[in-house]
């Protein structure tokens, strides 16, 4: 493990990890561009020298002084339950291929979690290619949202303008965020830092919806050319999501649009009637890593007691007992809260102390996603209650909005 995220680090094969210095920008700008996408060069340029994050955010490896591998870590931030979670996302990961298979990206991995431990971030977040992340302590938890093809259109709108969203918007935009994220149980919200970057991002548009002067809807669109899809959009009201879509529509008149379905938001309820509603063919998650779960579950008892007691569960003197085979969690119930957590060794039957099992790889779906115990229980045979009453209460599913900077879909 790297022990000192800011130390240089020494690899096999004469290779060497350390942060990323000014003269770096242009290797890490080619191989970023080469190994991923053009502009990635452009995304990792706002990272580094915005205030926020830094040169600091990046690491690289290199050969002598020729950059072969990266990655950046971004703050985040993960709501549940009125909970504010520190959180980390690891982006704009490469490689040079001739380097691929030394365990570089395990390398900066290890850099990243240090780091982000370092920050204290509770949880990590990210969106990456199937299966490899998993190999970093990585697993799927949150549903991606369904992207639904729209069939019809709605008439064209009043006196809003659509427009290019401008640094003054980013209040407006925010505040509209929010109350759209309002009715989900975790979110993720765009930090201040990210709001900077996607003004000048150059993979998608960030548009807003302006009525005399003030902006009553806003949205991400890819740029136009052949399809455009629409995400993370958001409205003061339905007149305004119908405007909206009509406005994006016309930017690019018989282009096919296809969205990011927000179920239950203003602009989710607008665009009922004009989108094709397929059932969903693939399964699409966030990734999410839980580094310390004990210190995870203690953030989160404030949570757990509102559960139990809109439950009407009373365990006054009694532990509730979570455990992941390898290692449990003591949670005492105090006769006004939850105590601090009690991390013991391996306990194989949970159930015989009134506990909860369930393997490790599935604790961050039980924490976050869509399922809930009473869920993963019915799929996962590692996962079992012995007081269903109790777990169903403490771990129930949950719906999830996730604004990231890179959009899950392009």
């Amino acid at each position: 493990m790297i022990k000192n995220c800011s130390a240089a680090v020494s690899l096999p094969g004469g290779l060497v990890l350390r942060q990323a210095r000014p003269a770096d920008l242009d290797q890490i700008g080619a191989l970023l561009s080469a190994r991923g996408e053009p502009d990635d060069a452009v995304d990792h340029r706002l990272v580094v020298t915005d205030p926020d994050a830094g040169l600091s955010a990046c690491a690289v490896v290199v050969d002598g002084e020729r950059v072969v591998s990266t990655a950046t870590l971004l703050d985040e931030e993960v709501h549940i339950g009125g909970i504010r979670l520190p959180a980390g996302q690891v982006e704009l990961v490469a490689t040079e291929s001739e380097y691929e298979g030394r365990g570089l990206v395990r390398a900066l991995m290890n850099w990243a979690h240090e780091r982000s431990a370092a920050s204290g971030h509770l949880v990590q977040a990210m969106i990456g290619i199937p299966y490899f992340y998993r190999l970093f302590g990585y697993e799927y938890a949150i549903d991606v949202p369904q992207v639904l093809k729209v069939n019809s259109l709605p008439p064209a709108g009043g006196r809003s303008t659509l427009r290019a969203a401008r640094p003054s918007d980013v209040g407006a935009m925010a505040a509209l965020q929010a109350a759209a994220q309002s009715g989900f149980d975790v979110t993720m919200p765009h930090s201040a830092a990210c709001w900077r970057w996607l003004l000048d991002h150059e993979s998608s548009n960030l548009l807003v919806l302006d009525h005399d002067g003030t902006v009553i809807a806003t949205a991400r669109t890819t740029p136009p050319g052949g399809e455009t899809l629409l995400a993370e959009a958001a409205a003061r009201d339905e007149a305004a999501a119908r405007d909206l879509l009509s406005g994006i529509a016309a930017l690019a008149p018989g282009d096919p649009i296809r969205i990011a379905h927000r179920a239950g938001t203003v602009t989710g309820n607008a665009w009922q009637e004009f989108l094709d509603h397929e059932p969903r063919r693939t399964a699409e998650q966030y990734y999410l890593r839980i580094p310390d779960v004990a210190a995870l579950l203690d953030a989160l008892r404030l949570l757990f007691w509102q559960r139990l007691t809109a439950a009407g569960i009373d365990r006054t003197g009694r532990d509730i007992v979570i455990s992941t085979f390898g290692a449990h969690h003591r949670i005492p119930v105090l006769a006004n809260g939850l105590g601090e957590v009690v991390t013991g060794g391996a306990l194989q039957s949970p159930g015989a102390v009134g506990g909860a099992g369930l393997a490790p790889d599935h604790l961050p779906a039980l924490l976050f996603g869509p399922h809930g115990i009473e869920g993963l229980t019915r799929i996962r045979p590692d996962v079992y209650a012995a007081d269903e009453e109790l777990f169903q209460a403490l771990f129930p599913p949950l719906t999830a909005d996730v604004l990231s900077y890179y959009l899950p879909y392009r």
